[in-house]
């Protein structure tokens, strides 16, 4: 789950962002670390498993991307 806060009326500054699956959270000054997350969004479609027009959002450290996905991810 990404947080943000407002800048003016407009905009949005990230402020942190917080692994859905193990808690961790990291800052927007931990940029390094920042580029190894996961974000999984999608709205599901007529007939869907996950319920017709949801959408749903994940957020994911790169030690849980690797322990969910790790075995079926393909390096290129």
């Amino acid at each position: 789950m990404k947080k943000y806060k407002d800048i003016k009326t407009i905009r949005k500054q990230f402020i942190s962002i917080t692994c859905d699956k193990c808690g961790k959270t990291i800052t927007n000054e931990e940029i390094l670390d920042l580029q190894e997350w996961l974000q999984i969004s999608f709205i599901a479609g007529y007939g869907s498993i996950f319920d017709d027009g949801e959408e749903y959002q994940c957020d994911l450290c790169q030690q849980c991307t690797k322990e969910l996905l790790g075995d079926y991810l393909i390096k290129l």
